[in-house]
């Protein structure tokens, strides 16, 4: 479940207390959220049957704000390729690519980079993601990453930026109220 607010969040826990929730504000995990937004930290958790509740400066704020959209699809590097594939086999009339960015404030050079990416690759242009990448990583992107900290640890940057590893898209879709993101084979 995707929410705007670090409230929203603590409220749906007492509505769902076995729920764990994750996210960040301005990076940091917020006390009481049982996980920040380390890609590290959430893989190497037993997350088997646990609801979810996340809650980020930029994403989910991307998300609310956008809770109107007729379809809503989450992407990342990881799952570039399955979302590509999922685009073009729905075959919108329409399609905005938004690139979150720094708690929208300001971009955010992974963001952009992968918006890049996917449009290339929707357009079917040429484009040398390995490039891409490298610069990501040796750039703005892998700089803020430390190697011992917890919100920033620096094997979050060979996480988020491997690309192609899922076969799966996340569509978020209103349920009950809420903006729930499932996961969808692709």
């Amino acid at each position: 479940m995707l929410v705007g607010g670090v409230d929203d969040a603590f409220a749906l826990r007492e509505r769902w207390p076995d729920a764990l929730i994750m996210g960040e504000v301005h990076g940091r995990r917020v006390d009481g959220f049982d996980f920040g937004n380390s890609t590290t930290a959430i893989a190497r958790a037993d997350l088997a049957g646990r609801r979810l509740i996340q809650r980020t400066s930029a994403g989910t704020q991307g998300v609310v704000a956008a809770a109107g959209a007729d379809a809503i699809l989450l992407g990342s590097f990881v799952c570039a390729a399955a979302l590509v594939r999922y685009v073009e086999r729905i075959n919108p009339d329409l399609l905005s690519l938004v690139a979150m960015g720094m708690r929208g404030e300001r971009p955010a050079p992974e963001d952009e980079a992968c918006a890049e990416l996917l449009a290339a690759r929707l357009e079917h242009r040429p484009l040398d993601a390995d490039a891409l990448l490298h610069d990501l990583v040796h750039g703005g992107a892998g700089a803020r990453f430390e190697e011992d900290s917890e919100d920033f640890p620096r094997s979050d940057v060979d996480y988020c930026l491997t690309l192609d590893t899922f076969d799966f898209v996340m569509r978020v879709a209103p349920r009950d109220g809420l903006l729930v993101a499932t996961r969808h084979d692709v």
